[in-house]
């Protein structure tokens, strides 16, 4: 979804973040580690928190487009 420009997080609407992340790769990598750090799954493989790791990568995608968390988001 991020390399496609459509991750669809409220919290990312008006912000254009893959002008920001088309040409740079390793920015683009760090947002997907950041979703993947804090993925839990089940025992059968189901995400069991997967809205929280989308949150936590659109603060980052979110932060590093804009120079500062949205007001009132405490710093990652």
């Amino acid at each position: 979804m991020v390399s496609r420009g459509s991750v669809g997080h409220p919290m990312l609407d008006g912000i254009n973040y893959w002008d920001e992340l088309k040409n740079s790769p390793s920015q683009m990598e760090l947002c997907f580690a950041i979703f993947a750090n804090v993925l839990e799954f089940d025992d059968e493989g189901e995400p069991l928190n997967e809205k929280y790791a989308e949150r936590r990568a659109a603060l980052w995608l979110y932060k590093y487009c804009k120079g500062e968390l949205p007001p009132g988001e405490v710093d990652l």
